[in-house]
């Protein structure tokens, strides 16, 4: 049995008497808040640290890769054993993984978080009116 109705949100928005589609106030208070100085420095504060550390992050992981495959005299280099300077670098990968979250988790709590944290309970007050 084929069931006719059409799927789910699918359906066109109810029409008002006023000629507008409704717009549910959790919207309207989003775009305000979006809109507003504190949002922007928000992203501000997000952008700086994300950008400058995923760019450094990127040019470190390529210098491994780029010295792995033209410098493998240097990355040959045995500097304790049969440890060598590819898997010294290689392991660093993996700190300076670490190393950024760890700052990324530092900056987003003192920097960012408290402004979410005033912005969300802003939202939250707003659509409560």
């Amino acid at each position: 049995m084929a069931d006719d109705r059409p799927p789910v949100g699918s359906q066109p928005a109810p029409h008002r008497p006023n000629g507008h589609t409704h717009q549910t106030s959790g919207n309207a208070v989003y775009k305000e808040l979006h809109d507003s100085p504190e949002f922007q420095e928000l992203r501000k504060r997000y952008r700086s640290f994300a950008i400058p550390w995923t760019v450094a992050f990127l040019a470190w992981y390529l210098l491994y890769v780029i010295m792995s495959n033209w410098a493998t005299g240097f990355m040959n280099i045995r500097l304790i054993g049969n440890i060598n300077v590819a898997l010294v670098f290689g392991l660093l990968q993996f700190v300076s993984t670490f190393g950024i979250a760890w700052l990324y988790a530092k900056h987003m709590n003192r920097h960012v978080d408290p402004l979410a944290r005033e912005l969300d309970a802003r939202y939250k007050k707003e659509l409560g009116k």
